[in-house]
């Protein structure tokens, strides 16, 4: 491990940001809502457990399409639509509609009260394999640099992925840390390409002696990770 000051901050969004499984149970209720009114042959024949089967089914089929889950989700609709005789032209309706819900999400309470503190102190990043907008979220501006997975072609813990980032904002991977709840894709991944990882582990999980994962820190709260980050920039 290295003590390097560091002089970037990379965060995960969908929960390390935020809460992510309520906002896309709600999401998806209101997905299938739309299509009930939109595409009703398509509402009838699927519930929303049956359409995440069949997006389970195309992944399994495709796994690149992993690295963007709204490509998945729109070419496994129109599947869906083919086989229920359902006109594709709703198919793009329904994904911004989806994406809008999606984009409805709650911060975590310590989060926006110290990402400005952390902002003062260090350059902020975002790589994501979500498809959270934080423009339309109304936190980007926090961030000077954001990568998705999407976007980038590939998922994490492809090291790539953060090696790309750390390029575009100028730093080399082990003068960045890398913030996110999942052990494999954020703390792994981060470390394989250089970079320190910080788990944020909401949970009190013990997860990582399991896996043999050892995050170079590992915070329950935002208050923590400032605290730990103002005592890595003591170096």
């Amino acid at each position: 491990m290295t003590s390097r000051r560091p002089l970037a901050l990379l965060f995960d969004l969908d929960d390390t940001l935020w809460p992510i499984s309520p906002v896309i149970a709600a999401a998806e209720v209101s997905w299938h809502a739309w299509l009930a009114a939109h595409a009703p042959r398509v509402a009838q024949a699927f519930s929303i457990a049956e359409l995440r089967v069949r997006r389970m089914a195309l992944l399994e089929r495709r796994p690149e399409l992993v690295a963007d889950l709204y490509q998945l989700r729109r070419e496994a609709l129109a599947e869906i639509f083919a086989e229920a005789g359902e006109d594709p032209v709703h198919i793009e309706g329904s994904m911004q509609h989806f994406a809008v819900q999606r984009n409805r999400v709650t911060p975590f309470d310590d989060v926006l009260p110290v990402l400005p503190l952390l902002q003062g102190m260090l350059r902020l990043g975002v790589i994501t394999n979500g498809n959270a907008d934080l423009e339309v979220i109304g936190m980007d501006h926090h961030f000077e640099y954001q990568l998705s997975s999407s976007t980038f072609g590939r998922a994490k813990p492809d090291p790539d992925i953060f090696r790309t980032a750390c390029e575009a904002m100028g730093v080399a991977p082990q003068d960045a840390v890398y913030v996110g709840d999942d052990l494999r894709l954020d703390v792994q991944g981060a470390q394989g390409a250089g970079l320190r990882a910080v788990w944020m582990n909401r949970h009190g999980s013990t997860a990582h002696l399991d896996a043999g994962v050892t995050p170079d820190a590992i915070c329950a709260t935002f208050d923590e990770l400032l605290a730990w980050i103002r005592g890595q920039m003591q170096h």
